[in-house]
């Protein structure tokens, strides 16, 4: 990567570390610097800034909080990969939604059995506690990386359904909906973190204690039956859920002292009282 001076402003209230992060900031945004390029070196930038070399380590520390880079020790500083993302303002699948954004998807399928509902599946799926559930488990491979963990539950006769459908490139949701007529109507998320486990670890070719995305979905059909319920693992440094919220402004006050506005005066058919 060919370098390029930096046009600093010395006499700008903004201090010359934050000119030189956002500057590089630009340059990772707009491509000109890659994902997974290596980014000029402390010595490179000093010449490109002709500034301390403080003040290059302070640049590049707030890039890397902000996860636009990261250090390997002895070799510098290199461009972060940027992240997936999902929307969660409306109901898609993970293949659904990733595809829209030119990613590749397909899945490598773990497990799928029938088997005992645990309490917390059945009052989930609202079946009996024991009733036969199918028990779905997928990794996610996101650009041939895998990226999640998937484990699915819906009620036996839906999994019957699935036994011969393509697990392998098409989301569940697609396949309720195309192959089995089952409109979907909505779902109950929660997130929260947890580290990973030694089996998640292995699935998701991450460390054991790594830090995970786990959501919590329970959909309904139309109807407002529970027809799907799952845990999905994302990892923490591939991937992110979004959603955008809008603040609800309540009823402005009325002044004290000001008085009620008139009821409208009923008229009778005929047109007056």
């Amino acid at each position: 990567m060919p370098t390029r001076r930096l046009k600093l402003e010395p006499d700008s209230p903004v201090p010359l570390y934050t000119q030189i992060k956002d500057m590089l900031r630009t340059g990772i945004l707009d491509g000109h610097y890659a994902p997974l390029s290596r980014m000029p070196s402390e010595s490179e930038l000093q010449a490109m800034s002709d500034v301390s070399r403080i003040t290059i380590r302070q640049a590049l520390g707030d890039l890397q909080k902000e996860g636009l880079i990261f250090k390997v020790h002895g070799k510098g500083s290199f461009v972060s990969q940027p992240k997936a993302f999902q929307n969660v303002t409306s109901l898609q699948g993970f293949a659904e939604a990733m595809s829209r954004q030119g990613h590749e998807i397909v899945n490598r399928v773990v497990h799928f059995r029938f088997v005992p509902a645990p309490a917390n599946v059945a009052l989930r799926l609202d079946v009996t506690d024991g009733e036969t559930v199918t028990e779905i488990h997928r990794v996610r491979l996101l650009n041939r990386a895998p990226v999640s963990y998937e484990v699915t539950y819906l009620p036996e006769a839906l999994g019957r359904q699935l036994q011969r459908a393509d697990l392998v490139t098409r989301d569940i949701f697609l396949i309720l909906e195309n192959d089995c007529a089952v409109p979907l109507g909505s779902a109950d998320l929660s997130i929260d973190a947890v580290q990973a486990d030694a089996a998640l670890a292995s699935a998701l070719s991450t460390t054991e204690g790594a830090p995970l995305l786990r959501i919590e979905r329970l959909t309904h059909d139309r109807q407002g039956h529970p027809i799907d319920f799952e845990f999905l693992y994302f990892r923490g440094d591939t991937f992110q859920y979004r959603l955008r919220v809008d603040r609800e402004h309540a009823a402005a006050p009325r002044p004290s002292g000001a008085r009620r506005p008139a009821r409208p005066r009923r008229l009778s058919a005929a047109g007056h009282d």
